[in-house]
């Protein structure tokens, strides 16, 4: 036995799937990881990974493990049942196993209910003007460095500044802080690969620790001199929750606000970059989207299933269960691997197309009780850039494919996206 279940399958095939995930970790795997997608989904719906539990590479696999109450996220429960728990005991994977991507009900019911929907119609009406104004002046210094040097670096330049200055101004965090969260971000999220190495662990721990004094000062300060933004709101909301215990008040309100934060930002990143990519590196699609500026929606649903921002994310069986034909035991991991499940031509004809009319389905932002918080926002943001990145850059395209992170195959991260006019 293994942490995560019984490895089982051929030896062939755990070759083979040691052999695709290898080339996943790869620079030409990252820049185009489609053949790996399609060789799994040949080896099933339902594949043993090489150190126990399952990939499902199937879309309406991947779409039941996500919808249905019959699977949870790895909480603090189910590592504490596991044979080797003092492998999940790293300070940064305990960290984010409080957050809400990896609680389940009912202590995630009672989270969510209470956030309501943060990113509702109203919200992101208010937003818009103002996520017009940041896309508008990143642009601006994207102007000025393609003036100066005939190139600039998207990422770092836009795409990585976007989501934060969003995100931060909404919760009240003041500019200077900005640089400083990307760049704990960045390093808190080995935790949440597949292969950390030690030194990896402990630079996400690290990270960790700045990560939980900002936030736990902020949170402080917020108290003393409350706002008229969404921490203080969270503030009030929880302390009239657990009105004669403020260490657990503080201790969600924490957890709320670290995870909203970091969780919008590499993903965002990745997606603005993509859908910018994907708009500009034909000069014909271009063209047709500023004719037809009704479809940067369509190009950014496309840009999230062509090329999603997330490739894997784990869940585990609530109780003995079949899967795509495969009998599970309770506490089983299995692995849904979102990009394939996007290239699955069962749902998907043609799926290594780009086709901004294709009218498809991804399930990118996930689905059911877990289902992305931030992803109206992230939409908001690609298609608000978008319009604008076509408007003023008429002639822009990338310089160079895209640049990535070799270490990562859980969050994506594109390290470098070089354009010019």
């Amino acid at each position: 036995m293994t942490a995560v279940g019984d490895i089982r399958g051929t030896t062939t095939h755990r070759r083979a799937v040691i052999s695709l995930l290898r080339h996943l970790r790869s620079a030409e795997g990252q820049a185009n990881p489609l053949p790996v997608w399609e060789k799994l989904r040949a080896l099933g719906d339902v594949v043993p990974s090489p150190w126990g539990g399952y990939f499902v590479t199937g879309f309406e696999a991947c779409s039941q493990v996500l919808r249905s109450r019959d699977w949870l996220v790895p909480d603090f429960a189910w590592q504490e049942r596991q044979p080797d728990p003092s492998r999940w005991q790293e300070l940064a994977t305990q960290e984010l196993t409080g957050t809400l991507s990896r609680i389940n009900p009912p202590t995630h019911t009672c989270q969510r209910r209470a956030l309501g929907n943060p990113f509702d119609r109203a919200t992101l009406e208010g937003l818009r003007p103002r996520i017009a104004t940041l896309a508008s002046g990143l642009l601006d210094d994207l102007e000025d460095r393609l003036r100066a040097d005939g190139e600039a670096d998207f990422v770092r330049t836009v795409a990585e500044l976007l989501p934060v200055r969003t995100v931060c101004e909404w919760l009240g965090i003041p500019e200077e802080h900005f640089a400083r969260i990307l760049d704990f971000t960045h390093r808190q999220a080995y935790a949440q690969e597949l292969f950390p190495t030690k030194e990896e662990l402990a630079e996400a721990g690290r990270a960790t620790l700045e990560m939980r004094a900002f936030f736990t000062e902020l949170i402080r300060e917020r108290r003393a001199r409350p706002g008229n933004d969404v921490l203080t709101g969270w503030i009030h909301y929880w302390d009239t929750q657990y009105p004669d215990d403020r260490a657990a008040a503080d201790r969600v309100i924490y957890h709320l606000t670290m995870f909203i934060t970091i969780a919008s930002l590499e993903t965002s990143a990745v997606l603005l970059t993509n859908a910018v990519r994907f708009a500009t590196e034909d000069p014909a699609r271009a063209e047709w989207l500023r004719a037809h500026p009704e479809h940067i929606e369509d190009l950014v649903e496309e840009s999230l299933r062509y090329d999603p921002p997330v490739w894997l994310n784990s869940h585990v069986a609530a109780d003995d269960i079949v899967l795509a034909g495969t009998p599970m035991p309770k506490d089983t991991t299995v692995h849904i691997l979102y990009g394939s499940a996007a290239h699955d031509p069962r749902r998907n004809p043609d799926p290594h197309v780009f086709d901004i009319l294709r009218g498809g389905g991804h399930i990118t932002f996930g689905s059911g009780a877990h289902y992305c918080l931030g992803a109206a926002l992230a939409r908001t943001e690609a298609r608000e850039l978008i319009a604008q990145v076509l408007e003023r850059f008429p002639t822009l395209r990338p310089a160079a494919p895209p640049a990535y992170d070799v270490s990562r195959l859980v969050f994506r991260r594109i390290t470098s996206l070089k354009v010019t006019t």
